[in-house]
């Protein structure tokens, strides 16, 4: 490659988002179910936040947490799937810069933020089931507040040196990106230089952050289930575990997308380029449409007012 055609890209001001290579074809048929997806996101959340916020009964620690995590869920789904959508039904690919590290900064702080919560919803359920007569007094408005804020900045912090980092390298060699949203590995991997210090760092974030995150998780839930198999009847262990079922849902829907994303890069030389780019979707699409639908149904207390509120409306 010549200097000229380097120094063109390396001041690059303009990416191009390619979708799904391989699947150009099926990109409006494949928009359906990430747009019914959004909507459901977008309502199930906006609705959990108006029923928490109108009905001081759940005015709770839990119940706060569960907004944090819809409030995550819907910039995590806005901050990709706006642009994911526009390149599906107009083909409109082009992203500048500093759009695409925004972009890129949004994904992975919010991310982490969700992974956060869930820990802190962790450290609710063992209070609530391990110490019930002292959880008011542990899990205060300014406990809850403080650890909401730790949450917010261990992931915006941490997440920082992802577009700075991604800023500094030279782009030489191409601007296309072939995916559909701005993912740190994705852009970084255009770069004409070494990139070692963005992979390192992003390992780092994944056994420092997703890795504690789970040990913490894990630890929580041991000392749950030691003192559920503590309670003298099968109808109180049964009634106590049910209490977890809701939030165990969450767990899932957030770690099994990521574990098969970050699994199927890691064999990217065995896996086709268009699975690989649907499953790290999966990973920001599932979680926020199922948060809602799992907290709506399985939580009697926000089941409850959703359905006072729609039976008062029709009378």
């Amino acid at each position: 490659m010549s200097d000229s055609n380097i120094s063109d890209f390396t001041n690059t001001s303009t990416f191009i988002l390619l979708g799904i290579p391989g699947l150009e074809a099926a990109h409006v048929w494949i928009s359906i179910p990430f747009c019914a997806m959004y909507t459901i996101a977008v309502l199930g959340n906006f609705t959990i936040l108006f029923i928490v916020k109108r009905e001081s009964s759940l005015h709770q620690p839990m119940f706060y947490f569960v907004c944090m995590l819809a409030v995550t869920d819907l910039v995590t789904s806005t901050s990709t799937l706006p642009k994911m959508l526009i390149i599906f039904w107009f083909n409109f690919k082009e992203i500048s810069f500093s759009a695409c590290l925004t972009q890129m900064y949004f994904v992975h702080c919010f991310s982490g933020m969700e992974s956060g919560i869930l820990v802190a919803m962790a450290l609710d359920r063992y209070v609530a089931i391990c110490h019930p007569l002292r959880h008011s007094n542990i899990l205060t408005n300014s406990v809850v507040a403080k650890i909401g804020l730790a949450v917010v900045l261990r992931s915006g912090i941490l997440t920082l040196p992802y577009p700075f980092l991604a800023r500094r390298w030279p782009y030489c060699r191409t601007n296309i990106i072939p995916h559909t949203y701005c993912r740190h590995i994705a852009v970084v991997n255009l770069a004409c230089t070494d990139i070692r210090i963005s992979s390192y760092y992003s390992l780092f974030i994944v056994f420092s952050v997703i890795g504690l995150d789970l040990f913490f998780i894990t630890v929580s839930y041991t000392q749950i289930l030691l003192a559920i198999f503590r309670l003298p009847t099968k109808d109180a262990r049964l009634k106590t575990f049910e209490t977890c079922i809701s939030h165990l849902c969450a767990i899932l829907a957030l770690y099994i997308p990521d574990f098969f994303s970050s699994f199927t890069q890691r064999g990217a030389h065995y896996v086709p380029k268009h699975f690989l780019i649907l499953f790290a979707n999966m990973y920001l699409l599932v979680p926020p449409a199922l948060h809602p639908i799992i907290y709506g149904v399985r939580t009697k207390q926000i089941r409850g007012k959703l359905l006072q509120l729609f039976t008062h409306k029709e009378t």
